[in-house]
């Protein structure tokens, strides 16, 4: 008879689950045992930054990742991080160890008390099996549940349970499939359909799920015979759209009154892959202008449930995207306003895309950051695939940047700091051939430090381009907003990420002007190295 461990890898395997993220603790080591030739471990330094990795590897790849966590504690460490895969929707398989089954009810050390409690309401599914039979059966509903809701699943399994016999019916977990089909109905597509040609004033607008769907381009077409704006929802994770097109207006803000405001004049605003919406600062209002109908498409049934206003439809974001081309080109609608063929608000030249301008410079030996993100732009390929996670320097970056493909930018979702230097490992553990930058704050650096380490390890092709202001620049910024000038603790002078990176083992070097960081942006190394730019202080906004 098989073991529980034994039919487990092969469904794993079979599922094309075979890159483990961990950081392992006792109760997880029989789960690691003879683990099947074809199977690779990545091991973090904290569980924070499996996470991150783990994150960034699921989104750059677009299928679920597997995790291995210690039980009550390194599950623990590891929540942080998963509120940015929540947010996201990243498929996560987590499967953390559990105390051996007679030693749960007494409560032994190592023991998770309750562990799927500990875990909900964070993820989208949690569970310890009845019994070692069920644990193939719980490890399959897993999988299938972070797949299915593009959320993490989190399944606590007692340690001796890996070692029992599976049981006869076990092996039937193996050829399971599951799969959703998200096309709308013929009533509900012809509503749909007639809303969007019969509007005046179109405006759309595009969220993360967009670009983690793999519909980019097909997003620029519908744009494109619309003519109206294009928005990215607010609390934007993933670019969905060209960010110098001439119909992106950039990220909505994430306020109610301002999102209003955006919308003035326009008679329908169609939402694709984002919540409705995600708003940060509390800035009250009217959700939307008299007259503006709002219809959010999505795939996230609590998205659509939660909303406060509008209409949704939950369905396949993709299937609806075809069938308004088809029928927006059988009819020969098209919205009057005609923002493709025009300057207007884009400042775009006819048909063309947005001119970049010229970044400021700064008195000093502190480089302004539009001068790093410009430089980044001149001499990183067109192809680059960027893990952002500075702050302060949003507005700069969106000044700067030209992004014109699909899995260009990746963001913590739930802007929770730790996701950006394990995020980029794992983004260019996904895609080693592409080139990978994670543009990277002081003051966020060092909640992730250690992915340095599994990047020296698997010599990642990854660049990290560590931007040094000493400060909490974003916390400063809502100290103002606040009325609370004076906080303390926002400052952290002192910290050479140089010596740092070296010490993990990564190669690392100081830039001191505009031509040096050109010219080390050039190169291009077979592994990863940090380069360190002391820049001046800015705003998100």
């Amino acid at each position: 008879m098989p073991s529980v461990r034994r039919i487990s890898h092969e469904f794993l395997r079979r599922q094309g689950l075979t890159t483990v993220f961990g950081n392992p603790g006792s109760n997880e080591l029989p789960f690691l045992a003879d683990l099947p030739d074809g199977f690779r471990y990545v091991l973090g330094l904290h569980e924070g930054a499996v996470v991150g990795m783990a994150d960034g590897y699921a989104q750059a790849t677009g299928r679920p990742a597997l995790v291995n966590l210690h039980a009550a504690a390194g599950s623990g460490n590891a929540m942080g991080a998963l509120t940015n895969a929540v947010a996201s929707r990243t498929p996560l398989v987590i499967v953390a160890g559990q105390q051996v089954r007679s030693a749960v009810g007494p409560e032994a050390n190592l023991t998770n008390v309750d562990a799927p409690a500990l875990m909900r309401p964070l993820v989208g599914w949690a569970a310890e099996p009845a019994c070692a039979q069920d644990v193939p059966r719980a490890l399959a509903q897993a999988v299938f549940e972070a797949r299915l809701q593009r959320q993490p699943a989190y399944l606590s399994v007692p340690y001796d349970d890996w070692a029992a016999d599976a049981g006869e019916n076990a092996p039937a977990v193996l050829d399971r499939r599951v799969e959703r089909a998200g096309v709308p109905g013929g009533e509900q597509g012809r509503r749909l359909a007639e809303a969007v040609a019969g509007a005046r004033r179109p405006a759309l607008v595009l969220g993360g799920d967009i670009d983690a769907d793999g519909l980019f381009e097909e997003a620029v077409r519908l744009a494109e015979r619309l003519g109206g704006p294009v928005w990215a929802a607010p609390s934007l994770f993933r670019l969905p759209f060209p960010n110098r097109h001439p119909q992106f207006r950039g990220v909505l803000p994430a306020g109610i009154e301002p999102v209003c405001r955006a919308f003035e004049g326009h008679d329908l605003v169609l939402v694709l892959g984002a919540p409705v919406f995600r708003y940060h600062e509390y800035l009250p209002g009217r959700y939307l202008p008299e007259g503006t109908r709002l219809v959010q498409v999505t795939q996230d049934a609590s998205a659509a449930a939660r909303a406060p206003m509008g209409e949704a439809l939950v369905a396949d974001p993709a299937a609806v995207i075809e069938l308004l081309l088809k029928t927006l080109a059988a009819t020969g609608a098209t919205a009057t306003t005609g923002a493709t063929a025009t300057t207007g608000a884009s400042g775009a030249t006819a048909g063309g895309y947005r001119p970049v301008p010229a970044p400021p410079a700064v008195d000093g030996p502190r480089l302004h950051p539009e001068e790093v993100f410009a430089a980044l732009r001149d001499e990183q390929p067109a192809d680059t695939a960027y893990v952002v996670e500075s702050t302060s320097t949003n507005a700069a970056w969106w000044r700067q940047m030209d992004l014109r493909r699909p899995g260009s930018y990746y963001f913590p979702a739930a802007g929770g700091l730790g996701f950006g230097l394990p995020g980029a490992v794992g983004v260019a553990l996904a895609q080693p051939g592409r080139p990978v930058v994670g543009v990277i704050g002081d003051g966020s650096a060092n909640y992730g430090i250690t992915a340095l380490w599994t990047a020296a390890r698997h010599r990642v092709p990854l660049t990290v381009v560590l931007l040094r202001n000493g400060t909490y620049g974003a916390l400063r910024w809502f100290g103002g907003l606040l009325g609370v000038p004076d906080a303390p603790g926002l400052d952290i002078p002192g910290l050479d990420f140089t010596r740092i990176a070296q010490g993990y083992g990564v190669p690392a070097r100081h830039v001191d002007g505009v031509e040096e960081l050109r010219a080390v942006l050039a190169e291009r190394p077979d592994g990863p190295r940090l380069v360190q730019v002391d820049t001046a202080l800015t705003t998100p906004s």
